[in-house]
């Protein structure tokens, strides 16, 4: 796959929320809450799975490369370029980006 078809996600991740939700992103990090605890691994868990259903994308194209016990993580999305990553993820959050 090119490059122009995988980004890679700095994501800052709240677990336990009452709903899974994109917040904002500022100096570009995704600040993203999860319904999920965190504990053994069921929020990196549940954030791809709601990446995989907010952008349209098997689970299979998505994985935390780095941060798995971490609330800062890297995500890797393959099948996606960045900006239209960032224009699915921008839309979820009511179109408010924060220095981006």
């Amino acid at each position: 796959m090119d490059a122009a078809n995988e980004a890679t996600l700095s994501v800052h991740v709240t677990p336990g929320a009452r709903r899974n939700s994109v917040t904002a992103l500022k100096e570009g990090i995704w600040y993203i809450k999860i319904a999920a605890p965190p504990v053994e691994g069921k929020a990196n868990l549940e954030l791809v799975a709601y990446l995989s259903k907010t952008l349209d994308l098997r689970k299979s194209n998505l994985s935390v490369l780095k941060g798995q016990t971490s609330r800062n993580k890297l995500v890797s999305v393959m099948g996606m370029s960045r900006a239209e990553v960032t224009q699915k993820l921008t839309a979820q959050m009511g179109g408010e980006q924060i220095g981006f």
